[in-house]
């Protein structure tokens, strides 16, 4: 018992806690010292593996479980199976691509934008997933937040970014300026998923700035995908009511 204490002490100085914390069964005493080194070894990996997804699940602030499975391609014309495809292999992230999905609200746009995120935390990408106006929030309170900042400095480290509602709320010259300088951040060193119910058209408007919005879908539209989906919202299509239960 001596031994196993001492070996626990030493594990939890080198912070091995898969070993740390392990309970050394009397079967173990058959294996080979090599073996079950290997063993102990395998767990730590496995460990710390499990650990790591679990934290960049915390960090990406997905608000939903979402899966390309899930997304109706029939009812949503805008995608095919195939497109869902490469967008599931997650090939373009690696080539620092952007994503833009434009349509009215229910039309499928957040479901991909989070069956991407979920998909890219599963193998090893760094997410952040916030709607635009918590975003800008983020953003204006950086300087006064140690939350804040923290959080705005793992968003530049990220390998995706993916902002949500874009254009549903407008903002002002100031928030307009943030959101160009994060923008321009990431330009080339991380991927952009952004969803909005507005075109390019009215990015202007949405910005207050047409020379800042033209700026801006410069850097984003570099390497870029755009989908426009049209027609009804599926939420309101696929509703269900109170009374619809009797």
């Amino acid at each position: 018992m001596r031994i196993i204490s001492e070996i626990q002490e030493l594990a939890k100085q080198l912070h091995i806690k898969s070993l740390a914390n392990k309970r050394f069964e009397i079967f173990e005493e058959e294996k080979s010292n090599t073996q079950f080194l290997l063993d102990c070894l395998k767990e730590e990996a496995k460990f710390r593996l499990e650990r790591a997804t679990a934290l960049r699940i915390k960090q990406a602030c997905l608000p939903a479980e979402k899966n390309f499975e899930m997304f109706d391609t029939q009812a949503q014309k805008g995608i095919t199976d195939k497109q869902l495809k490469q967008l599931e292999a997650l090939d373009w992230i690696d080539g620092i691509y952007n994503l833009i999905l434009i349509g009215p609200p229910g039309t499928g746009k957040t479901h991909i934008a989070l069956a991407v995120g979920n998909e890219a935390v599963k193998k090893g990408y760094k997410v952040f997933f916030s709607t635009m106006d918590n975003l800008i929030h983020l953003l204006k309170t950086q300087e006064i937040s140690q939350r804040s900042a923290s959080k705005v400095k793992w968003i530049k480290k990220c390998d995706l970014v993916i902002i949500d509602e874009v254009g549903y709320l407008p903002v002002n010259r100031v928030e307009a300026n943030l959101f160009f300088s994060l923008i321009s951040a990431l330009y080339e060193n991380s991927s952009v998923v952004m969803t909005s119910n507005k075109g390019f058209e009215g990015w202007a408007d949405i910005l207050g700035d047409s020379v800042l919005a033209t700026a801006l879908l410069d850097r984003l539209t570099h390497k870029c995908q755009v989908l426009s989906f049209t027609g009804k919202s599926y939420r309101l299509t696929h509703s269900k009511k109170i009374f619809d239960k009797s």
